[in-house]
């Protein structure tokens, strides 16, 4: 269950004293983070664990038994994120508990611990462990409160992340900052976008918010966050990556300073231009340096001096004002100017996803103008965005000596479809690391959503410690032990996983190389929804769902009754209901092949294609039952903790302000679905709520125009699916029939109907 945000009163104080925010920012030695964590999730064990930071470079731990003390461990350290790192090593491998996405097991920890024997060391193979998509802010923890922050943060700390982006609060400067160039309030509210939609306002993408204006409210709520997601990253040995002044600014800055060189820039996913084309003051000119410098001065007075990093990106799917190289040149040059005017030690990140999906107009002359105005190879780093499909590294001859980081992106939108390459992720990393002139860096996450297939990033980070390929069979089997914790698991369990890993998660083919979109989430049509390659939304499956997905169902429904302890495991439980799901969407997919072939044949009447049309209902009835079972698969929670974060007299038009956006983000994703679709979910009441009558609504259709011999208008179906969307994303979650709040119905009951019906 979730909570409202719990403010200590040290960030309250922060929010009327910049002077008071230094204090709890710990020093780079300090290692009570590490035995905060320790309290937090393996509270029964609070002085088991000893840690000792020693001399040495990079990050490195010995994990031993302690001296002289019978049942306790020692973990010696070169950092705090070694330390971290060295305690997850004895948790897993002598503990046999692990740490997920759906909560904690740490405190499954035996009474009696595991002594370890031989000391175990353990060393990272590169100097930065990164995660965070910018738009990982809003897919995923759009509505966090620090509750879920906490468990995330351990989960990266522990897997040995160092280098997490973070973006919550980052309005609350920037409007002080405008504020200070004489911008008025309704000029920066204009700007400004809403809560499930500030990545793409970050970016220059859109501006303004088509659901109302942007709360003060939860500006400052935001911030109060941010506060305390930065103390814990630095307590746990993390260096935050910083947001800082990009250069996309409200229209009137243009008004206020008329002889300013601000641009227009470009229009972005058929959006239209008055929340879009947003105006950029080019780096060259010298107010960019005078609202850079007032941003990272009011930053640091904020936070402390916690990272001289800082995230910026300027063209992430926008078109530089020019193409010549000069310019391109002086943008950067400029750009990284101020930030050094700002702070001497600035590195600048940012996202190389620019140079793949605008590879047209990224030439490798452009590129090398572009990072080569940034001086040094060490003051940039390059985030290679999607190294697993889509590698820029090679084609730039390693950015052309620019540090950078492998990363995986793998999802889009936050799409729940089962897809993986585990032999990538274990070799293409050190392939790169030692290729001849590498300055390769880092291992990083940068899905766009947490949304499952949790295996796939776990493997990644292990690897950054590994300097070796990591053995896939093994991981697996262990990985599969630690996840599903009882007594004699049965080897049904792991003989899931070994299909799954062989199979959905074996994934070679580069064009699918992304979570698999199911149809039933997209607008329903008798064209262009199958077989789609290539990201974002690849629809295509690139396996047999009978040889992977049903006898992996088969087998882990077989482990739940050879030991029934399973089904209180909620990790298993997560993922019965998940591979169920899996195996619905994909039976989906089957039966509106059978409805589209019907339909196109002539002689098929309106009573044929209706009975077609039955099975993709019925599937949709079946798995919105399904997720009803699981706390992680529902709407409810989504709009639940949006709608927790209003407050103050408002409170009622706030919440529903709240719910609009969270609404809007999964379904048509804009005022008038400009990128309909684009984070779909497969959530229990999204599912039933919002799919099934767009289904409902397709299928009645066609049979209309079978009974009535009309031609097929795919402009008007749209079009009624269009103002289904808009009316739905405008409705109060509770009020209508069937709408539920919180789990219902029996997992295990449900998946034997399925597993039954759709072999």
């Amino acid at each position: 269950m979730r909570f409202g945000v719990k403010v200590p009163t040290i960030l309250v104080l922060c929010l009327a004293s910049t002077a008071l925010c230094s204090a709890w920012i710990p020093s780079p030695s300090n290692l009570d983070g590490i035995h905060a964590l320790v309290r937090r999730r393996i509270p029964k064990h609070t002085s088991s664990f000893n840690f000792e930071l020693t001399n040495g470079s990079g990050d490195s731990f010995v994990v031993s038994d302690s001296r002289g003390k019978e049942g306790g461990i020692v973990v010696q350290c070169t950092t705090i994120s070694a330390c971290a790192r060295g305690l997850y090593t004895y948790l897993t491998r002598f503990g046999g508990v692990d740490i997920f996405w759906t909560g904690s097991r740490l405190d499954q920890l035996p009474a009696q611990l595991p002594s370890v024997g031989t000391p175990v060391e353990g060393s990272a193979v590169v100097p930065y462990r990164y995660h965070f998509n910018t738009v990982t802010f809003d897919y995923t923890a759009a509505f966090y409160t620090f509750d879920e922050w906490s468990l995330l943060l351990d989960w990266m700390a522990l897997r040995g992340v160092n280098l997490p982006l973070a973006w919550d609060g980052y309005e609350y400067i920037l409007v002080d900052v405008f504020r200070g160039v004489g911008l008025s309030e309704a000029d920066i509210s204009a700007f400004l976008s809403g809560p499930a939609f500030q990545a793409w306002n970050r970016f220059g993408n859109i501006q303004g918010s088509w659901g109302g204006p942007l709360p003060q409210q939860w500006i400052s709520d935001q911030f109060t966050l941010q506060k305390q997601i930065l103390q814990r990253m630095v307590e746990l040995g993390m260096t935050p990556v910083l947001p800082s002044f990009t250069g996309f600014v409200p229209s009137a800055l243009k008004t206020a300073f008329p002889n300013a060189s601000i641009v227009a820039g470009s229009e972005w996913s058929g959006f239209p231009s008055s929340i879009t084309n947003d105006s950029f003051l080019e780096p060259f000119d010298p107010l960019y340096a005078i609202i850079q410098k007032s941003f990272i001065t009011k930053q640091l007075e904020a936070y402390g001096n916690i990272s001289h990093i800082y995230t910026l990106d300027q063209y992430n799917e926008n078109s530089p004002f020019s193409g010549d190289l000069n310019y391109l040149h002086n943008v950067s040059l400029n750009t990284f100017n101020s930030l050094r005017a700002a702070d001497p030690d600035a590195v600048w990140l940012m996202q190389a996803w620019l140079f793949f999906i605008d590879s047209a107009f990224w030439t490798l002359d452009r590129i090398a103008s572009y990072l080569g105005g940034v001086p040094g190879n060490d003051s940039m780093i390059l985030l290679d965005l999607y190294s697993e499909a889509q590698p820029q590294w090679q084609r730039t001859s390693s950015y052309f000596g620019k540090s950078w980081i492998w990363c995986e992106l793998h999802d889009f939108g936050g799409s729940m479809g089962f897809e993986g390459n585990l032999a990538t992720l274990t070799t293409s990393p050190l392939m790169a690391l030692h290729a001849p002139g590498s300055s390769m860096k880092g291992f990083g996450l940068t899905m766009e959503g947490q949304e499952g297939n949790e295996i796939v990033y776990d493997l990644l980070l292990d690897q950054a410690w590994s300097s070796s390929s990591i053995d896939i069979s093994s991981y697996v089997s262990s990985w599969v032990s630690r996840r599903y914790q009882v007594k004699n698991l049965p080897p049904s369990a792991q003989q899931a996983w070994t299909i799954l890993s062989s199979t959905v998660y074996n994934n070679t083919d580069p064009n699918t190389q992304a979570t698999v979109r199911s149809i039933l989430e997209l607008a329903p049509s008798l064209t262009g929804l199958v077989n789609r390659t290539g990201p974002p939304t690849p629809t295509e499956l690139f396996y047999d769902t009978n040889s992977t997905i049903l006898p992996a169902l088969k087998l882990l429904v077989q482990a739940s009754k050879q030991n029934t302890a399973l089904q209180a495991v909620p990790e298993f439980a997560y993922d019965v209901v998940d591979v169920a799901r899996q195996l619905l969407a994909n039976r989906f997919l089957d039966v509106y092949e059978v409805l589209v072939a019907r339909y196109n044949t002539e002689t098929d009447t309106a009573e044929a294609v209706a009975a077609a049309g039955n099975p993709l209902l019925t599937i949709l009835s079946e798995l919105d039952r399904l997720l009803l079972t699981n706390e992680h698969f529902l709407l409810s929670s989504w709009i639940r903790d949006a709608r927790n974060w209003a407050n103050g007299p408002n409170k009622s038009q706030y919440a529903a302000y709240l719910e609009y956006n969270a609404r809007n983000q999964i379904t048509l994703w804009g005022p008038d679905g400009e990128i309909s679709d684009y984070a779909s979910k497969q959530w229990a009441g999204l599912v039933g709520s919002y799919y099934l009558p767009r289904w409902e609504m397709f299928t009645t259709y066609l049979q209309n125009t079978k009974k009535n011999g009309e031609v097929y208008n795919s402009t008007l179906i749209a079009q009624q699916l269009l103002a289904f969307g808009q009316q739905w994303d405008n409705q109060t979650w509770g009020e209508h029939s069937g709408e539920m709040w919180g789990t219902h119905g029996d997992t295990w009951q449900i998946v034997d109907e399925v597993v039954e019906k759709y072999t």
